[in-house]
């Protein structure tokens, strides 16, 4: 089954969105580290990467290059943060996330998006 990864130290955030995959059927697995997020991804090959662009020690190119360099295809990576940090918004936007919302905006797309970030094959 295609399953999903999520990058987030936000332990609650984390749960509403692994919760909400688990209740539209559907698997994510949750990483508090890049570190623990790529080892996931070398053993799952998920089709989906959330990213809370907030979460500690994230350099997003740093990821998405490890990510494309062990996944085949690259999982289509959705990334949030938050609205007034435009600057971290864009920098993943340049980085070449797929998809870059402020959380508010990824709250409100998260249970239509999920099935179609998950389920569709990747990059």
């Amino acid at each position: 089954m295609p399953c999903g990864l999520l990058l987030s130290d936000d332990m609650i955030f984390s749960s509403r969105i692994v919760g909400t995959a688990r209740d539209l059927g559907l698997s994510i697995k949750a990483a508090r580290s890049s570190e623990i997020l790529l080892t996931l991804a070398r053993e799952q090959s998920p089709r989906c990467v959330i990213v809370d662009l907030s979460n500690p020690g994230l350099v997003i190119l740093e990821l998405l290059q490890k990510l494309a360099g062990m996944c085949s295809p690259r999982p289509k990576v959705v990334a949030y943060g938050s609205h007034v940090d435009t600057e971290t918004l864009k920098k993943a936007r340049e980085a070449g996330c797929d998809i870059v919302w402020p959380r508010s905006k990824f709250v409100e797309e998260l249970a239509k998006g999920l099935p179609e970030w998950i389920l569709s094959p990747g990059n």
